[in-house]
């Protein structure tokens, strides 16, 4: 039988042509650099408990940019050097790199929550703020959603240079018997999500007095509870379609136009166990302490204690990546245990292209990977004036926290430094809490009380 001829598809040279083509479309590596910091400590300086920050948000143009502390405060700070946005625009729609300094200014602050005292629990509410999340803006007026462990409030900021006022239109209250961890606002602009240990409810923005249970995972007898609920987010675009996670390692899918209780999931994303693997920690190092939909609403991004993982919303046989952050931490695992480190909840963000995603590690460090087919990118970075100063071994790319509920036994002990790489990591400094800029690669981190933002 006669060959076909070989195309020019075919040919060796042929091929090794597209695959250098291939690797030519990969994006190149960010080179991140320091933009700012509010808030820097001196050296030997002693930080405030109330002081520490708990919550990160851009809005959704990346001019503004919230964060929310220990002692109930929340601080605005806005964009100031987009004067040159529309020529930025145009280089960008003409596929120019715009690489640019990003500035922001303090522009207000204004006190969110007070610490409450329930009576008949007997029960001390901190004022810590969980969740800020910010709401369309109106008439130049700024609108924003933060929430305690028990209480929510719509606040509304108005004014210009250094006067500005922020006005608490609602209190969103009584709806919750364990601590929001969570708020998301719907693609609608009219509703929102909270959600706490067992429980998702939704809320109408212009309604504080009513709101609506859309899930609910407690069992009959509290005895049987295996799993809570550790987050839960709107879809970007799908305004009934909405994911939370849980201590197991789980996020669901669930469609708000099934029925009132969504009981049932329309999707279940989960990652099973290699036979034999399991151990004491598996589950509470599975827990998933953030989730994020990807901006194209096609992915979710997910943190556990040891990994970041990316999920395809049209494949639920496992995550299509799995990035490699504290696999040097497993020989710890029982020191992590004794101090309480275990159950640090960790952040995760990506990129408005969605080509990275980013968490925070110890040490105040954070790790950029590259998630675009083929990425080898993986940096790791100081939240400090130099973000390159400690450039650690990366791990190789490969093929959490539980809440009051699950904690069944907790024991204290003194923060401890391991070592791995050859490098010393101090386990009372870590970084929580991080935001990527919508439409820039643009970084901000909480360190404590400070604020550092990057740029690439």
């Amino acid at each position: 039988m006669e060959r076909e001829p070989m195309s020019s598809d075919d040919r060796p040279e042929a091929a090794a042509a597209a695959a250098a083509e291939s690797v030519q479309e990969q994006p190149q590596p960010l080179e991140w650099r320091f933009a700012q910091v509010f808030g820097e400590r001196a050296a030997g300086e002693d930080v405030q408990e109330v002081d520490i920050i708990s919550a990160i948000e851009f809005d959704k143009s990346g001019d503004h940019l919230a964060t929310g502390d220990r002692g109930g405060r929340v601080v605005l700070f806005e964009r100031t050097d987009s004067g040159d946005s529309a020529s930025r625009r145009e280089l960008e729609r003409q596929d120019y790199p715009v690489a640019r300094h990003p500035e922001f200014r303090y522009r207000t602050e204004f006190q969110s929550h007070e610490p409450e005292f329930d009576y008949l629990k007997s029960l001390e509410i901190e004022e810590k703020i969980n969740k800020i999340k910010w709401c369309q803006t109106t008439n130049n007026a700024l609108f924003l959603l933060s929430t305690n462990d028990k209480t929510i409030k719509y606040w509304k900021v108005t004014g210009q240079d250094l006067n500005h006022v922020a006005r608490c239109r609602r209190v969103y209250a009584h709806a919750h018997d364990y601590h929001i961890n969570s708020i998301s606002n719907n693609s609608d602009g009219e509703t929102f999500i909270s959600a706490d240990d067992l429980r998702i409810n939704l809320w109408n923005l212009e309604i504080s007095n009513q709101s609506f249970n859309i899930v609910d995972v407690k069992p009959a007898n509290m005895e049987d509870l295996t799993e809570v609920i550790t987050c839960a987010e709107f879809h970007p675009t799908h305004c009934n379609t909405l994911a939370y996670s849980s201590s197991k390692g789980t996020i669901r899918l669930i469609d708000l136009r099934q029925s009132a209780l969504c009981d049932n999931h329309a999707k279940l994303f989960e990652e099973h166990d290699a036979p034999g693997s399991r151990s004491f920690f598996t589950e509470i190092i599975a827990s998933v302490s953030d989730i994020k939909f990807a901006r194209d609403g096609r992915h979710i991004l997910s943190r556990d204690y040891m990994t970041l993982k990316l999920w395809d919303l049209n494949m639920d046989s496992g995550p299509v990546a799995t990035f490699q952050v504290h696999e040097y931490l497993r020989p710890k695992l029982c020191d992590l245990y004794e101090n309480d480190s275990i159950f640090d909840k960790f952040e995760c963000c990506l990129s408005g292209d969605g080509l990275r995603v980013a968490t925070g590690s110890y040490s105040n460090l954070f790790r950029v990977f590259g998630c675009a087919p083929g990425s080898t990118e993986a940096s790791t970075l100081e939240a400090s004036r130099n973000p390159m100063r400690h450039q650690v071994s990366n791990p190789a790319r490969p093929t959490r926290t539980l809440t009051s509920l699950t904690r069944a036994v907790r024991r204290g002990g003194e923060n401890t430094s391991v070592e791995a790489n050859g490098n010393s990591y101090d386990l009372s400094t870590k970084l929580l809490h991080l935001a990527w800029h919508p439409t820039e690669n643009s970084i901000a981190c909480a360190a404590a009380n400070s604020l550092y933002m990057y740029y690439a």
